[in-house]
């Protein structure tokens, strides 16, 4: 007996189905120009005709059981659309501008070309920094390339020179006093 209920079932569900779908299509067409204006107005904009043919074919594919109430079904169907066309914009866009950082980056990009004037500026600004770095001791300039550019604790360097760390500090400090002079220097000119 339960064969027989299950054979029932598929036998009827087809034709079921065939009825909602054509009468879904039938509010669907009574209701086109609504869908329109309502999708217009929720910012589609020119892109209403695709989203609303759009819809269409999503719910002519989903609609497998009984719709209670077919006009609002659609119209909650279109909200949804343009949710999901309202995500897939922002991650595009979120996606463009992470692909420009990326491609600012590289060393061929046109956003790196320092152009002739910033790299002469450059150039100068580097050799000034580096004869002013050259007055330094060069124990303080040994310890601030260990510790800044190498990458080494101060107590590591305080060890491997075997110094105390008031001195790897005192040192730093003068390194760091030069740099920020300069530093106000050049954002002087």
């Amino acid at each position: 007996m339960p064969l027989s209920l299950v054979g029932v079932a598929a036998i009827e569900m087809p034709g079921l189905a065939i009825m909602q779908h054509q009468g879904l299509q039938q509010i669907f067409e009574e209701n086109r120009e609504q869908l329109l204006r309502y999708l217009r107005a929720h910012g589609a904009g020119d892109a209403a005709e695709d989203l609303l043919q759009e819809l269409w074919l999503k719910i002519a594919a989903a609609v497998s059981g009984p719709v209670a109430n077919p006009r609002n079904y659609l119209f909650r169907a279109a909200t949804n659309l343009m949710i999901d066309r309202r995500r897939s914009e922002a991650q595009a866009q979120r996606r463009e501008i992470e692909w420009s950082g990326l491609t600012d980056r590289l060393p061929s990009s046109a956003a790196n070309d320092p152009g002739p004037d910033r790299g002469l500026d450059g150039r100068r600004k580097l050799a000034l920094v580096e004869a002013e770095l050259a007055k330094l001791p060069a124990r303080a300039l040994s310890i601030f390339r260990q510790h800044r550019i190498e990458g080494h604790t101060q107590r590591e360097i305080a060890a491997a020179m075997g110094l105390s760390a008031s001195t790897i500090e005192s040192d730093l400090r003068m390194v760091y006093r030069l740099l920020d002079e300069l530093r106000e220097k050049l954002d002087e000119e």
